[in-house]
């Protein structure tokens, strides 16, 4: 007598899920970069940053970018307002001229995604080299680095680490967390570089680097205040703090490589080349509004934060593939990490991240 359906062991899908997990996980042996996996050297100290003259090379491009947008180059506008694709030149094959160029076309676009890059196969080194072009690498406290190379922030998630899920806290219902790098030093960062080292998952190869992050211009963000707003804000400072990240590395047992700053900087800040100002808070760093009692900061910045937040019309989401490089300009946007990616058993990059100017007022 044949079995009933209601006889069939049948797996359920998370079995079918965990065991294709398993297999991929047997295959995939290591990191493909293993170069770049990262470190928490509990013994690694920084001496404090030093202020330093800054020039954008932005100032010295000629606006037509002849050396960067040649007729071999092809780009996509993902947004009227920020994001746009490249494809048809090497970030690694520019001049100084084309780099000037780099420099310009991120801060009128904000976001770029060159595609087809061999940039994650120049080697530290060149890696280095170039992008130190945009200003002095910032070394970051205490996220994992490169042994030797501290300049790397390195991003991992593997199935046996996830430090982004740790950092943000598990008790949180969603995990994303809007930014922009660094905020707390004096200098804050200018053109930043984002790169995908690996990825394992899952998904069929078509889909393999559908690995997202999301981004809104605080340029818009600004533009769509009001203009008696936009005058409530001009003068307003805040206060931006790498105290609490500090703590955290501290609970985690991780290094704390530079003693934790505070800094002031403009609610409204203005970029030194395109002259557009922009909203300069984020809910990673910035703890309050100077000269406000605690319930005005909190209220004007949370007001604020979901403004940028819930701009889903000046926002966009990347999508990596093998040979994206990231290129954006952490004083125009904010941005943060997109979880949705539970079937990736690893996901590797690194950010090389320049300082640029003392952040100037709206």
């Amino acid at each position: 007598m044949a079995p009933s359906v209601a006889d069939l062991e049948t797996p359920s899908t998370v079995d079918v899920i965990a065991n294709l997990k398993q297999e991929v996980k047997e295959q995939v042996k290591g990191p493909s970069y293993p170069f770049y996996y990262p470190q928490w050297d509990l013994n690694e100290k920084f001496t404090p940053i030093e202020p330093f003259e800054f020039t954008d090379p932005g100032s010295r491009a000629n606006p037509a970018k002849p050396h960067l947008l040649t007729a071999n180059t092809t780009t996509h506008d993902i947004s009227p307002y920020l994001g746009t694709e490249v494809t048809g030149v090497q970030i690694s094959q520019l001049t100084p001229e084309g780099l000037d160029e780099l420099a310009l076309y991120t801060a009128e676009r904000k976001v770029l995604i060159f595609r087809d890059q061999d940039f994650k196969d120049l080697g530290p080194e060149k890696q280095i080299e170039i992008v130190s072009y945009f200003g002095p690498i910032h070394k970051h406290p205490t996220s994992g680095n490169v042994k030797g190379f501290p300049e790397f922030h390195v991003v991992y998630r593997d199935a046996d680490h996830d430090e982004h899920r740790e950092y943000i806290g598990l008790e949180r219902s969603s995990l994303t967390s809007w930014h922009s790098d660094i905020s707390y030093e004096r200098q804050t960062p200018g053109t930043t570089f984002f790169f995908i080292l690996d990825q394992a998952c899952i998904h069929p190869p078509a889909a393999a680097w559908d690995l997202t992050s999301s981004s809104p211009t605080t340029v818009e963000a600004y533009r769509r205040l009001s203009p008696e707003f936009q005058k409530r804000l001009e003068g307003l400072r805040a206060v931006h703090s790498g105290v609490a990240q500090a703590d955290i590395s501290r609970k985690r047992g991780g290094p704390v490589r530079r003693e934790p700053i505070e800094s002031e900087h403009p609610v409204v800040r203005v970029h030194p080349v395109t002259g557009e100002k922009a909203l300069y808070v984020n809910p990673g760093f910035t703890r309050r509004i100077v000269g406000y009692k605690t319930e005005e900061s909190e209220h004007l910045l949370k007001f604020l934060y979901d403004h940028i937040a819930k701009g889903s019309d000046f926002q966009i989401r990347g999508t990596y593939k093998p040979g994206t490089v990231v290129v954006w300009d952490n004083r125009l946007t904010c941005h943060s990490a997109t979880l949705d990616f539970d079937n990736v058993l690893r996901r590797h990059a690194v950010r090389l991240t320049p300082q640029a100017e003392v952040p100037i007022a709206g």
